[in-house]
């Protein structure tokens, strides 16, 4: 698999407080990788210097080849008096045809929202729509940041089945942040465990036994998961118990 982006050593600061701490990670094609961590952990910071909206203190981000990116943000704020339908949204990322935008939203699921205005969706249903609106770039690598915002818990297993569906057809890497502990950590190739540094990373198994992982997240959550991904690798898929829980980004293209 061919690595898509490559982020090493990177550090960064915010008035004097450590926010990365020598942060390295690889997406490759075809490969889910997810970011995992406790909330203030620099998840989202670090997914905004490898896209180029910061500039690390320390360090670099490789893009070995021209890469073309998706980017699907943790929240989209809508004024709730502005006429924005589903079909104008997908417009303001790029002159897409009709044809074009029916057959993405058929992809995610969202085909019946087409004309429905925006601030009348589900929170499932926005999620689907804003995944659209970054597969409409034809990406090469797709950044999700908290895809499951707003998202009941069907719907957020449902949702992670259909990133895993998108990267298998489309041969796309993803780069995901989440804050589940449950479904995401079945759902995906390699983990990142961070707390303004790396606390460990490798497949889910392995960080699931991890002790930095262990240290970070409580027994509860740790016994949960063991029990869901047990279930998950014998093709059943029980419903785990709930977890606590801008604008897309053009780069090279």
């Amino acid at each position: 698999m061919s690595t898509l982006v490559q982020a090493r050593h990177l550090s960064l600061s915010f008035q004097q407080r450590k926010v990365l701490q020598d942060v390295s990670l690889r997406v490759r094609r075809g490969e889910i990788v997810t970011l995992i961590g406790p909330n203030g952990a620099g998840k989202s910071t670090l997914v905004r210097v490898i896209l180029g909206l910061l500039a690390p203190d320390q360090g670099e981000v490789h893009w070995p080849e021209k890469v073309r990116v998706g980017y699907m943000p943790q929240r989209l704020s809508i004024d709730h008096v502005l006429p924005l339908t589903v079909a104008r949204f997908l417009r303001l990322g790029g002159q897409h045809s009709v044809p074009q935008m029916l057959t993405t939203l058929n992809e995610v699921g969202a085909e019946r929202v087409y004309h429905a205005a925006l601030q009348t969706l589900s929170g499932g249903e926005l999620q689907r729509v804003l995944l659209a609106r970054a597969l409409l770039r034809q990406p090469d690598l797709l950044v999700l940041d908290e895809p499951i915002q707003g998202v009941d818990i069907t719907g957020q297993y449902e949702l992670y089945e259909l990133i895993s569906k998108i990267r298998t057809q489309r041969q796309c890497g993803v780069l995901m942040v989440s804050h589940d502990l449950h479904l995401v950590m079945a759902a995906t190739d390699h983990v990142v465990c961070l707390n303004q540094h790396v606390c460990c990373e490798g497949s889910p198994d392995t960080i699931s036994q991890h002790p930095a992982y262990k240290r970070l997240f409580d027994s509860r959550a740790a016994q949960d998961l063991a029990v869901y991904s047990h279930h998950h690798q014998c093709s059943e898929h029980p419903l785990p118990p709930d977890s606590p829980n801008t604008e897309e980004v053009s780069r090279h293209g």
